[in-house]
């Protein structure tokens, strides 16, 4: 965003430099019958010539440095007209520049265009008048009217509406052995979606962590975040998992960070109690703790400071969860009711369950067990227990493919915890 800043204001400048500054090039020795051929006033006008593009050159030099300096002393008028001209992700970046510039990239005129031209009604039989010719009634009856900014959120609202929509016909076709939708990874990309956490100072101060790594694997998709940059960990209270989307989505395009996106909160983890959690395992540098639901935090050894942060997201509902949501809201994803069996004994029958273990790239079991059943006590807060392997059962045990660990790593360190610690 600071890079579209900057480029705004020096686009800026240079079209006020074009307007005031002289033409170095044309210029004439002074003389009553025209130029003189003599080499004397051949050198005059030569030194003439010289001193002028100095104070050309000068001039420019203190063009620029007030230009710069003065470019919020423009008056609104100009500003308006020029912002006039930007596409809607341009003009959202230009109001972060500062306040008058927000107020200015609220104009109502400038948005309800934008608005028209995006979404025009659709044809019909019935004769419907063209944008242009539609736009001035609009204007007079529906931005005067309205308070600064309407038609801007009219417009990011309806934006990402049509997001969640497209996203949604996307993700409808669902696989009728696994349940999830077929087109996961392919949601995934075209949307752009990505995820970052959110770390809050006990003071209220947030830093925002983009992922560093991700890895899509066959039903389920890991995060890694890691940095030199963390905060201390005293000073933190809270952090937020989220889903984060661009709010203008266009197939055509590689999907960028630096747009506005939208924030949906996945789970909040509390930090405050976070050495006393449960501890998943440790090396020589590094205790591994867990977070419920779903979260692995790497803490440094020596001084007890965050090292890495690690998140793995079941495909079931994973767009959903990371779209649909707000900033301090999650998703509320529909209620899901199994259907239970005519026999009194057995809750569910017929299921099959996939088994995925892996770590940093390597994987150690990759199964799938048909013809399971369970018992209705078995079912309990939307969670099913399925027994597929019997300690006693060796027909059932299944070789695992290396050493069993997690493989963890930074942008210092790297390094693999073999075992969990026994707690106790």
């Amino acid at each position: 965003m600071a890079t579209g800043r900057g480029r705004l204001l020096r686009q800026l400048c240079l079209g006020l430099q074009a307007l005031h500054l002289p033409l170095g090039g044309l210029v004439a020795a002074p003389g009553s019958g025209g130029f003189r051929k003599g080499p004397g006033d051949n050198f005059a006008a030569g030194c003439t010539t010289l001193k002028q593009s100095a104070r050309h050159e000068r001039s420019r030099e203190r063009s620029s440095a007030h230009c710069s300096v003065s470019l919020d002393g423009l008056p609104s008028e100009i500003l308006l007209k020029i912002l006039s001209y930007l596409d809607a992700m341009t003009l959202l970046c230009t109001g972060c520049v500062n306040r008058r510039f927000y107020h200015l990239a609220n104009d109502n005129f400038i948005w309800i265009r934008i608005y028209s031209t995006a979404f025009s009604p659709k044809r019909s039989n019935w004769k419907v008048n063209s944008v242009e010719k539609t736009a001035e009634p609009v204007n007079v009856l529906s931005v005067e009217d309205k308070e600064a900014g309407y038609w801007k959120k009219e417009y990011v609202t309806k934006q990402i509406a049509s997001v969640k929509a497209a996203l949604a016909q996307v993700l409808k076709p669902v696989d009728p052995y696994t349940g999830l939708p077929v087109k996961t990874k392919e949601a995934l990309r075209i949307s752009g979606l990505g995820w970052v956490i959110i770390l809050k100072e006990k003071g209220g101060k947030e830093y925002i962590m983009e992922h560093v790594d991700l890895s899509i694997n066959d039903s389920s998709v890991s995060i890694v975040w890691y940095g030199k940059n963390w905060p201390r960990l005293a000073t933190l209270s809270t952090l937020d998992l989220c889903g984060v989307t661009p709010v203008f989505m266009d197939r055509s395009k590689t999907p960028t960070k630096n747009g506005p996106r939208w924030h949906s909160l996945i789970a909040k983890y509390s930090l405050r109690d976070l050495p006393g959690s449960t501890v998943m395992g440790c090396d020589r540098i590094i205790r591994l703790f867990r977070l419920n639901p779903g979260l692995l935090v790497g803490l440094w050894k020596r001084e007890e400071e965050l090292a890495f942060v690690m998140a793995t997201l079941h495909f079931h509902h994973l767009v959903e969860r990371s779209t649909l949501g707000s900033a301090t809201v999650p998703s509320e994803l529909p209620a899901h009711t199994p259907l239970l069996d005519d026999s009194p004994e057995h809750g569910l029958h017929g299921f099959q369950l996939h088994v995925d273990m892996h770590s940093g790239g390597t994987s150690y079991l990759c199964s799938t067990f048909h013809n399971l059943f369970t018992k209705k006590g078995c079912i309990e807060n939307g969670y099913v227990k399925l027994i597929v392997i019997r300690f006693k059962n060796n027909t059932e045990h299944l070789p695992l493919i290396g050493k069993v660990g997690f493989t963890w790593r930074t942008d210092i360190f790297d390094g693999y915890i073999k075992r969990p610690l026994e707690v106790g």
